[in-house]
């Protein structure tokens, strides 16, 4: 993780967040992750979202926040040339540590059933898989 730093998320960053998310979280964005989304969400949460930068440019995202009894960490994102430096690990502990600070002992990760890497890495940090639920969604329909 040379070269590597890791600070806090601000809505400055959403440009270029957003623009990477086109290339490692396609299929898991929606309207909850427009500009105005991302900045109520930074706000709310503040100091809890992390992203990694080397040399000036963005290279892992991870969104953390509560709900004042659970975390949830989203769009745990890096680059796919910065992989596997140990930049994603660093960024969830440090959401982690983050989330504990605030209180929060339990947190949950949303992984796509068919993301073996995901479900592996997130395994790997001490997650559990969980067998006895399922999760549901509600989304207001655009006309």
């Amino acid at each position: 993780m040379s070269g590597v730093q890791i600070r806090n998320m601000v809505i400055e960053d959403y440009d270029e967040i957003f623009a990477m998310w086109q290339i490692t979280s396609k299929r898991a964005l929606s309207g909850a992750d427009s500009y105005e989304a991302i900045e109520r969400y930074l706000n709310r949460n503040r100091g809890l979202s992390q992203v990694a930068v080397t040399d000036g440019k963005i290279v892992g995202t991870v969104l953390a926040g509560h709900d004042g009894r659970r975390g949830f960490i989203h769009h745990m994102a890096v680059l796919p040339e910065y992989r596997r430096k140990g930049i994603a690990k660093a960024m969830a502990e440090k959401a982690i540590r983050k989330l504990m600070g605030e209180g929060i002992v339990k947190t949950h990760i949303f992984t796509y059933c068919d993301n073996m890497a995901g479900q592996g890495f997130w395994g790997s940090l001490g997650f559990e898989k969980r067998e006895d639920i399922f999760v549901y969604s509600y989304e207001k329909k655009q006309k």
